[in-house]
């Protein structure tokens, strides 16, 4: 995940580049593939500078190139194919803070699907896909992290946009990667951070960890807890109800 922020923010900042921004919204405007001498007549640049930033933008993955014979000729004589470029398949997005909108909504369209085909409730499938992806996402864990649960546990968090900060035996999430959506669909999305948060612990195992909902400003709603506490907590509670 570090590895494809940073490609991230390294093709959006290429893009800052005025003649590259020029030469990348020229490919991605026509209806097929661009070659050099096209987009340097079209942008009035000399072929070398064009060529440069052409083969930066593809660099970046922003851009694809493929060679096609532009004459239509084949076989002998019919020369060597051009060098074209067109826009790639790569999709482009950073945040500050970050955040992960495209995996709420995947979550949300995968809980819903599985809802209409079930008949069970939208709120329930959803908390089993969250978990489920929350294991997953414990699988990517960096081996450098060396079996150490609690460092794994922290490297995982700060993959995916938690901003992780520990705080004696707690470990505070200072980032909602799901913000927006969690201020204005609060119990919803909540709870299905907190089913996310519950996969990843279980997917690290023997973290001692718990997710909690712990609701505090400029925060995630989720904190994380020592089990003991929260088992504590919740005992407590089910006395106070009693």
């Amino acid at each position: 995940m570090k590895e494809h922020r940073e490609a991230q923010v390294s093709a959006v900042a290429a893009l800052d580049e005025p003649t590259r921004r020029r030469a990348y919204d020229h490919v991605v405007r026509q209806a097929g593939p661009v070659s050099r001498d096209d987009a340097a007549a079209e942008l009035g640049l000399p072929r070398t500078t064009v060529a440069f930033h052409l083969d930066r933008l593809v660099d970046e993955g922003l851009l694809d190139v493929v060679f096609e014979r532009r004459t239509g000729r084949t076989g002998p004589g019919a020369g060597r194919p051009a060098k074209l470029y067109r826009r790639s398949g790569c999709e482009v997005s950073v945040s500050l803070p970050e955040r992960h909108y495209a995996l709420a909504g995947q979550l949300l369209a995968a809980a819903l699907e599985e809802a209409d085909r079930s008949g069970d409730s939208p709120r329930a499938a959803l908390g089993r896909h969250a978990y489920t992806v929350g294991r997953g996402l414990a699988a990517t864990a960096h081996p450098a992290t060396g079996g150490d649960a609690r460092a794994a546990t922290l490297a995982v968090l700060e993959a995916h946009g938690y901003e992780p900060r520990v705080e004696g035996p707690h470990i505070a999430l200072v980032n909602c990667p799901f913000h927006t959506l969690a201020q204005q669909h609060t119990e919803l999305v909540c709870g299905m951070n907190l089913r996310l948060l519950d996969g990843i612990l279980d997917g690290i195992s023997c973290t001692g960890l718990a997710a909690h909902l712990h609701p505090t400003p400029a925060r995630c709603c989720v904190r994380l807890e020592p089990e003991s506490d929260v088992a504590d907590a919740a005992a407590r509670s089910g006395g106070l109800d009693g």
